[in-house]
Order: C-alpha cells, then structure tokens, then sequence
C-alpha cells in the first residue's frame, strides 16, 4: 500500500480514498489510523490494509490518509461483497497523548464511549441491513455488528446458508425480550441493572439469556449471566438454576448450586418441585457432594480441634442424613 499522505483529488474515479480529519481546533495531536477492507468472509483483505501515523491538523492540509486506497476493480470483487452488493470497511483511529517522540498533544483523547454510540445506533436503526422477526416484534439491527460479536451469526449472515440473503430472518425458540435483551449485550456489552435474577420474571429472563448466549458464542454474556443468576440464588429457584448450569456448561454457576444445597436452607429445597425435577446425574452430583462433606467430618475427627457436637449441628442434619440413605438404597 502506498504510505498516508495529504488529501488530494482522483480525477479519474479508478480509486476508492479513504483520509483521517481533525474537526476540533486543537493542534498537534498525533494519531495512529487504521483501515481495512473486510472479505465477503468477514476477514480482514491482506492486500487492502494501511495504518500510518500522523500529527493532525497536517501542515497545509486538512486531511491525511489514502488516495489510492483500494482500485474499483477490487472493490466489486465477489471476495469482497456481501451478498446485497455493499462492502464494508473498518477504520479505528488510537490518539497518543505524548505525540511522536514525546511531544505533548493539546488535547487528550476523550473517554471511550463506544457502548453508548452503538446503543444509540441499535435504537435508531440507522443504517441497519437485517431484522430479526421475533414472536411478533420486529428488531432492525446491522450484519457487521453482529457478525463481530458472533461466530455463530457471521457464518448466518456473511456465508453461504440462507440467511445471508434475506432481509428479515424469523427466529422461532426465543422469546421476545430474551432477543432484545441479547441483541442489546451485543451492542453496548450491558445487561439493565435490575436484570439481577432476584424476581421470577428476571431470573427467567437471565435463564433464557444463558441459552441464548450458548448458542450464539456469546461468552462475555454467559459469563455474566451466570455471575448474577449465582448471586441470586435462592431456595425456591436453586434446581432450575442448577439444571440450567448443567445443560449450558457453567462450571462456577453449578458449584454454586451444590454449595447452596449443603447450606442450612437444604432442608427447604428438597420440598420444592425444582428438586424433584433433577436429573438423576445431578442427584449424583448432590450425592457427591454429600458424601465429600463426610470425609470432612472424618478428618475434622482425627485432628485435636474437632467438636463432636459442632459437627453433629453443622453436618448431620437429619434432612441430609434421609437424603444420603434414600440415595445409597
């Protein structure tokens, strides 16, 4: 590619520019642009890449970038267009505060904000390529953005399946909300804060997120997700999280679960209809549990501290000890 340089005219049309501008008075302030053009993959085009690094206002000019930055022979490409004929490119700009060889910028980067625009962008629906027909609603969003966020949704949008044609896709095995809630994680990476699971409409919510998230490799969702429905839990909720943890592969949020049956509340939680509903490898998993807790007992018994009716309070719950014979029958 040919290095960065001021703003100037292509008479002839052959080529596609791309250039950085500083729109505030300041001066002196260095800057690192970048630029790419996507493939119809969603990867970035090795031949069509820059970066350069420049002191914005540039002396005598306004802008500095490319003028040659990608041939419309290239640009039509079928490697490079999406399947409604649109390319797409990314440019991220990274101000430096200490300039190039450490001299000082006048003006300071401002806070990133990024969730907030793209949050604003999601409400608007400016510019949004693709909707999602959800229980009757309708969500407008953006391919690119979403195909960033989701291995899943880039291969649907930007491949070869069906859905990378078509203007409105209708998903049928999520409700509504759900959707809204995920697509919105997507854009600002943010749940509401009284999204907490502590209600039964909130924690079903966030059950149906952890879902969601799972099929779509949305990570950073299922991480949260399962951090609140784990500070949540209660006794009349702590099976159904503890069989969603198991089916969607939540480590820590599962722990959990089984640390809250061995808790004083566990004799309260073996009459809810959520304990009943356990799969016999989850009643193995409690089983285990329980029987881990004995072992601890006989340590605790072989060491000089050991409190015969400390123990007896805190481990031989007559609940726990009806559990572990009904279990071992």
């Amino acid at each position: 590619m040919l290095p960065g340089h001021a703003a100037d005219m292509d008479d002839s049309g052959d080529y596609l520019s791309l250039y950085l501008e500083l729109v505030t008075r300041a001066t002196n302030v260095t800057a690192v642009f970048d630029a790419f053009l996507l493939r119809r993959d969603g990867a970035p085009s090795p031949a069509h890449q820059n970066r350069c690094v420049h002191a914005y206002p540039p002396a005598g000019f306004t802008a500095w970038g490319w003028s040659h930055f990608v041939h419309r022979r290239h640009l039509g490409s079928p490697d490079h267009l999406a399947a409604d004929g649109r390319a797409t490119f990314v440019c991220g700009v990274v101000v430096l505060r200490g300039g190039v060889g450490g001299a000082a910028a006048t003006a300071p980067a401002p806070p990133c904000d990024v969730g907030s625009d793209l949050g604003r962008l999601l409400d608007s629906g400016d510019g949004s390529d693709v909707a999602f027909s959800v229980g009757g609603e309708t969500f407008r969003a953006h391919r690119a953005v979403l195909a960033a966020r989701s291995p899943v949704l880039r291969a649907e949008l930007l491949g070869a399946m069906a859905e990378a044609t078509m203007p409105t896709i209708t998903l049928r095995d999520v409700e509504p909300e759900t959707f809204g809630a995920m697509l919105r994680f997507m854009y600002t990476d943010a749940l509401p804060e009284d999204l907490d699971g502590r209600s039964s409409p909130s924690g079903d919510l966030l059950h149906g997120l952890l879902a969601a998230a799972d099929r779509y490799a949305l990570d950073a969702l299922k991480i949260v997700a399962a951090q609140r429905l784990g500070d949540a839990v209660t006794v009349d909720n702590v099976a159904a999280t503890l069989s969603c943890a198991e089916v969607y592969g939540c480590p820590e949020l599962k722990s959990r679960c089984l640390d809250f049956f061995m808790e004083e509340k566990f004799r309260k939680v073996v009459l809810t209809q959520g304990y009943f509903n356990l799969t016999p490898s989850l009643v193995d998993d409690i089983r285990a549990r329980v029987e881990d807790w004995e072992r601890r007992i006989s340590a605790e018994k072989a060491s000089d501290s050991f409190s015969f009716s400390a123990a007896k309070a805190r481990y031989f719950d007559p609940w726990m000890q009806k559990l572990l014979d009904a279990l071992s029958d």
